[in-house]
């Protein structure tokens, strides 16, 4: 037996096709910016890690570096230190050796004595002539800002020169030199006569001094027309400077020299 068929009404058909939920479209979204750029935020971070980490290895490269310099600077200074101490004490003990304190007149014992030798003594001033010529020459040319203007004397100039006078031992190899003496020249260049006549006059000073004769006792030596003093330094030691000066008093003024024969 078949269900009774149940007709709705119209209006009842249409009210429930209405209460039926409708159906929307889907509403798309656009994406999201954000996601657009996550790769160059990627690149940029994974540049700026490997930046960091490139001045991290840069930076520990150097410290070590420094680090290592200082430690060898450092090394180089205490050596140097104890160089310098050691080098201290030598030369207390040698200023306190009694032999040493001796020294320079013993020098210049040895250097009278052989200076009465016609070879030593040739030798010896031949050697100074020529180291004369080579330091003076050069030392009394003319400066660019010594020459004055034209017509306007020179007001002089102040020249200070030291050498040494070497000698080969017998008992050395040939061609080893010491060192016998050392001359220091003090000297006012002035525009009064030609640099020859002025070398030629301190040779003549330093040979007549080194002379081994007793002869002119009253010497006085002179440059440019004025007095020169020559003397031994007391305070050379141990190696025997002889120094000649030249002073500011005029030819005319004499005393007594006391010359090396007789010193």
């Amino acid at each position: 037996m078949s269900a009774p068929l149940i007709v709705l009404p119209p209006l009842l058909a249409q009210a429930g096709n209405q209460a039926k939920p409708k159906t929307t479209a889907a509403v798309t979204t656009p994406p999201n910016s954000s996601c657009n750029n996550s790769p160059i935020w990627m690149y940029a971070s994974g540049g700026m890690l490997l930046l960091l980490v490139a001045l991290g290895a840069y930076s520990k490269i150097t410290f070590a570096k420094a680090a290592k310099q200082l430690k060898f600077e450092t090394f180089k200074n205490r050596e140097l230190q104890k160089k310098l101490k050691y080098a201290a004490e030598t030369i207390g003990k040698m200023e306190r050796n009694p032999d040493l304190i001796h020294s320079r007149e013993f020098n210049l014992d040895y250097l009278r004595m052989r200076m009465e030798e016609e070879l030593f003594h040739f030798a010896i001033l031949n050697q100074i002539k020529i180291k004369v010529k080579e330091k003076i020459s050069v030392a009394l040319r003319p400066g660019q800002g010594n020459q004055g203007e034209i017509g306007i004397a020179s007001t002089g100039r102040h020249i200070e020169e030291v050498f040494d006078v070497e000698y080969e031992p017998g008992d050395l190899p040939k061609g080893t030199k010491r060192v016998l003496f050392r001359i220091q020249i003090k000297i006012f260049k002035l525009p009064t006569q030609p640099t020859s006549v002025t070398i030629n006059q301190i040779i003549d000073c330093i040979e007549t001094y080194l002379s081994p004769t007793g002869d002119n006792d009253t010497w006085q030596p002179t440059i440019q027309g004025r007095i020169a003093n020559m003397h031994w330094d007391q305070k050379a030691k141990p190696t025997p400077l002889l120094v000649l000066e030249q002073t500011q008093e005029g030819s005319n003024v004499t005393f007594r020299t006391t010359r090396m024969a007789h010193n």
